[in-house]
């Protein structure tokens, strides 16, 4: 019925120079509903965001329609007032600030310059935190709380603000399992209180999980809405990328020599006593739970993070690897995690992302780089990883996330590593860009590249290792053959002790 329906968007383009974002998009959200909203890498959620947000407005003839009243000119004041709250990805909270003032910011801006009251400030923000049923303390510096508790923070803060829609842009990226079951417990709640949410996630799993409705957008165009009993994964994905995608198995086709050896390597606090080896043509797959001493390995690895014991050895020498530019020496490259914090410079094109590995070979007799060699060697990489578009110039942020992670592969490949370590791979990425970086992995170890590729997610770890590692509070717990390997086996790896593994030999693969 027209009254339970929040929000309604009908015939919403959105034109920029050269580009339609969007085209003829419907969306309608109902109080108290948890709606997915669904689409590849630059089908436009990001786009369709702003605009609920106010930060872009439609093009002419759209409409918006807010508890029955037509709006036009949204600001993203105006959108606050009128109850929707965007938290995004990186939450858009103030580290340097309390928790209490991070809650309570949008109202104090709201005030305009009124006195403060910072009484009303921590008791506002109490509230918040009480209604969420969570115990942070509300004067401790945001900076000294985890991840989890920061995303907590923001919800806070939306209520705050009387939410009465909170669009939550690929909440569970930085979570743990047990910290993404406390996020759908409150996402819950807030439904039973009559908050509408709009969840936007690449992690299918997690919305089948949490969400009642679906619409699906591709190439800024809307494809349909769809109650959740009406969906299954394989139906969702041929929606969202018109084509049907398999996650089977890829294996190495020949494995060569050894590349890499690591020997005992230990680093206080973070991992202890870690062995193996990594071959020419390899991709070795390392998973375990957040927390389990994964990443640190590998920026013991890189000199990033240099071990206290253990010995690193490639092509049969020893190697003293005690900082980033070492690595590169002995022909590591290193895709960090964050592509956005640690891989790309945002304020930067696509053409400097892509070649500042390498801009030292790029120096004419002046010194200086010359920019005809940097333009060329950008669009090289820009053809070989299908980078789209192919602008070299545009900004790299302007860019979707698949490709964003295309820039940064491109800029560690431009220094012909022997070794490429990946972290997170296709975190924040659509189900089609994911396969296709699974793609380029594996043509990358077929010319003989040895790859350790680190991720939480499952199906990717089992769709192209060839061999796995199992880690568990900073050990390896399980090794397993990735031809042979199950998830059952990953997650007992993961979670039990030694004493309690040889059930778990049973079930995959286990080595």
């Amino acid at each position: 019925m027209e009254k339970d329906v929040f929000i309604r968007l009908d015939n919403i383009n959105k034109t920029f120079p050269g580009v339609k974002a969007l085209d003829g998009i419907h969306l309608e959200i109902k109080k108290g509903e948890v709606h997915a909203l669904v689409g590849e890498n630059g089908a436009g959620k990001s786009t369709l965001i702003k605009i609920l947000a106010g930060n872009y407005q439609p093009d002419e003839g759209g409409q918006i329609v807010i508890e029955g009243e037509n709006c036009t000119g949204l600001n993203p004041m105006e959108a606050i007032r009128k109850g929707i709250i965007v938290i995004y990805q990186d939450f858009s909270l103030f580290p340097n600030l309390t928790v209490a003032e991070n809650i309570s910011i949008s109202n104090q801006l709201e005030k305009k310059g009124k006195l403060v009251s910072w009484k009303e400030i921590k008791s506002a923000a109490e509230k918040a935190l009480k209604s969420l049923e969570v115990d942070i303390d509300v004067e401790v510096r945001l900076s000294s709380i985890s991840m989890a508790k920061q995303q907590l923070v923001a919800i806070a803060r939306a209520l705050a603000c009387e939410a009465k829609l909170i669009i939550m842009d690929e909440p569970t990226s930085t979570l743990s399992k047990s910290e993404v079951e406390l996020l759908f417990k409150i996402i819950r709640n807030l439904s039973r209180k009559g908050i509408a949410v709009l969840f936007v996630s690449h992690k299918l799993e997690e919305l089948f999980e949490v969400a009642s409705i679906f619409t699906v957008i591709r190439d800024g165009r809307y494809i349909g809405t769809y109650p959740a009993e009406e969906m299954d994964n394989d139906k969702l994905i041929n929606l969202m990328v018109g084509r049907k995608v398999e996650f089977v198995h890829q294996g190495a086709e020949k494995i060569g020599k050894v590349l890499l050896e690591v020997k005992n390597l230990s680093k206080k606090g973070n991992f202890q006593d870690i062995s193996f080896e990594l071959h020419e043509g390899e991709i070795l797959g390392i998973t375990g739970l957040v927390g389990a001493g994964r990443t640190e390995v590998a920026q013991s690895i890189c000199g990033i993070l240099p071990p206290d014991e253990g010995e690193i050895v490639i092509d049969g020498k020893r190697a003293n690897i005690r900082s980033m530019e070492d690595a590169v020496r002995y022909g590591i490259g290193y895709v960090p995690e964050s592509r956005l914090t640690e891989g790309l410079v945002l304020s930067k094109s696509v053409e400097d992302n892509a070649v500042m590995t390498v801009f030292h070979r790029l120096k004419g007799s002046s010194g200086l780089v010359n920019s005809k060699k940097k333009e060329k060697l950008a669009l090289e990489w820009i053809k070989k990883l299908n980078i789209k578009p192919g602008y070299p110039h545009m900004l790299v942020s302007k860019l979707s996330g698949g490709n964003q992670q295309r820039v940064v592969i491109a800029k560690w490949l431009a220094t012909d590593p022997k070794i490429l370590i990946i972290d997170e791979p296709t975190n924040g990425i659509d189900v089609g860009a994911k396969s296709e970086i699974h793609s380029l992995l594996r043509k990358l170890a077929a010319g003989g590249m040895g790859i350790i590729m680190i991720s939480s997610e499952l199906t990717e770890v089992l769709a192209i290792s060839d061999h796995i590692l199992v880690m568990r509070r900073g050990r390896i717990n399980g090794r397993l053959d990735g031809s042979l390997a199950k998830q059952e086996a990953i997650m007992n790896a993961a979670i039990l002790n030694k004493s309690d593994m040889k059930q778990a030999a049973e079930q995959g693969g286990l080595l």
